[in-house]
């Protein structure tokens, strides 16, 4: 009998980055069914697998998702506890190579078990690239969520285009959708702009950027101009920042109506007049709540930037346009396809997830997961994939896998948070420096 049936919904969230944590647990929430008009109670464990974007004390804050428990774990460490401990749904909130890790993994400790979790998993946001590569790591869960009827569509279509189960494709939306809708102009009128860690990547493209954004705060004095940054210096997100917007910023002087700002994005939302980014998801945030929203043709409309998965929204325009005052207005039919509901169904947009997991719990007899990649099918790319994660090709933990049969002791725990201090400082200090030479 699943613990829902006498108790409170266990479910553990597995997540590699403060983005992914975020989308995890807030889909863990939505998703969990509902009993009649009940909304159910969740018992809710976080675990952050280490690595380099591993979210920091500020970054879960800023994220603003709270969770019963929260530990941080190798890959073999969150096996070792989902082999120990009973839930009924576990979110794999990870990179797809991660995602792909896990389900063997999972598939071995639990090969005797049939009242194993519902196994969810997704993307975080936009897709816009690798998408068979992203599609197929994750193939072998029991739900593979799509944040809208666009990638609902192409998801099935990669998956039946292989000969792989399509069943698990269950349409969505994004989970941190919400808010106040806008309602008009406020004083002063704001203008924000929702920075990305890697996009652009080249110092010349985000210098231009911030240039133009300050310029637009000068034009127009009687403006707030905000930059709404990820992440300060030395944090990583889901992707990596090279050049940070405040390291430029410094060496500028700053006209007083311009801010950097940090926080949760719904909360500098609700004082947005418009919303300017290149392909950040916030620009559907903003778009659920019918925020004026403007994404970047500057650099152009490139699959690199990501902004063209936006083409036919009616929200391209260029930083020449919004200075003169020109405002996008999106095209009704390309924003109900995304899953931003801006109608007002936004709740009804998880019924079939949490109806399918009913379904799946009330079974009691799950059978084993079956990932598309085997050793059969990928030899050699598989073994890759499991090997970053320290698991062989049956799932089991490799030779000399970091607490592969024990729990890391303190001056193991010491060593781990000193490595990767120094990973990171590596990743965003050093290793630029070294490019920037070889290109000399």
């Amino acid at each position: 009998m699943p613990a829902s049936a006498t108790k409170a919904l266990r479910v553990a969230v597995l997540a590699d980055s403060d983005t992914r944590w975020k989308w995890g647990a807030l889909t863990a929430n939505r998703i969990a069914p509902h009993s009649g008009a009940d909304r159910p109670e969740i018992r809710l464990d976080g675990y952050l697998l280490r690595g380099r974007a591993t979210p920091t004390a500020r970054q879960l804050t800023e994220v603003g998702v709270r969770a019963d428990s929260l530990s941080e774990v190798t890959a073999v460490e969150f096996l070792r506890a989902m082999s120990e401990k009973t839930y009924d749904v576990l979110v794999l909130a990870l990179v797809g190579g991660g995602v792909q890790a896990m389900l063997h993994g999972l598939r071995r400790v639990w090969e005797d078990r049939r009242d194993r979790p519902v196994v969810v998993t997704g993307y975080v946001g936009v897709v816009y690239e690798k998408l068979a590569d992203g599609l197929l790591l994750r193939h072998g869960a029991d739900l593979v969520l799509a944040n809208s009827r666009q990638d609902a569509e192409r998801f099935r279509a990669v998956y039946e285009g292989v000969g792989a189960d399509a069943s698990a494709v269950t349409e969505v939306a994004l989970p941190f959708l919400g808010g106040a809708a806008y309602t008009g102009e406020r004083e002063p009128y704001t203008v924000v702009f929702a920075a990305q860690p890697s996009v652009p990547e080249s110092r010349k493209d985000r210098t231009y950027l911030l240039n133009r954004l300050v310029e637009h705060a000068r034009r127009h004095p009687e403006r707030e101009v905000l930059l709404k940054l990820r992440s300060k210096p030395g944090e990583h997100t889901t992707h990596i920042e090279e050049l940070p917007y405040q390291k430029l910023a410094q060496k500028q002087e700053l006209p007083a109506n311009f801010r950097l700002v940090y926080g949760h994005m719904g909360e500098v939302l609700d004082r947005t007049d418009l919303l300017v980014t290149v392909s950040s998801t916030a620009a559907l945030e903003s778009l659920h709540r019918r925020i004026p929203t403007a994404v970047l043709t500057d650099l152009g409309v490139r699959e690199s930037l990501g902004n063209h998965h936006f083409v036919g929204s009616g929200c391209l325009a260029s930083w020449d346009e919004l200075d003169a005052g020109h405002r996008p207005v999106p095209d009704a039919e390309w924003v109900a396809r995304q899953g931003v509901a801006a109608d007002g169904a936004y709740e009804s947009a998880f019924d079939a997830a949490r109806g399918r997991i009913a379904k799946l719990l009330s079974s009691g007899d799950l059978p084993p997961l079956t990932p598309y990649y085997t050793p059969v099918t990928a030899p050699g790319y598989l073994p890759g994939i499991l090997a970053r994660h320290h698991l062989g090709v049956d799932g089991a933990p490799l030779p000399g896998a970091p607490a592969a049969d024990k729990s890391p002791g303190p001056v193991r725990q010491i060593v781990r948070r000193a490595a990767r201090g120094a990973y990171r400082h590596g990743v965003q200090r050093v290793a630029p420096v070294i490019r920037r030479m070889g290109e000399l």
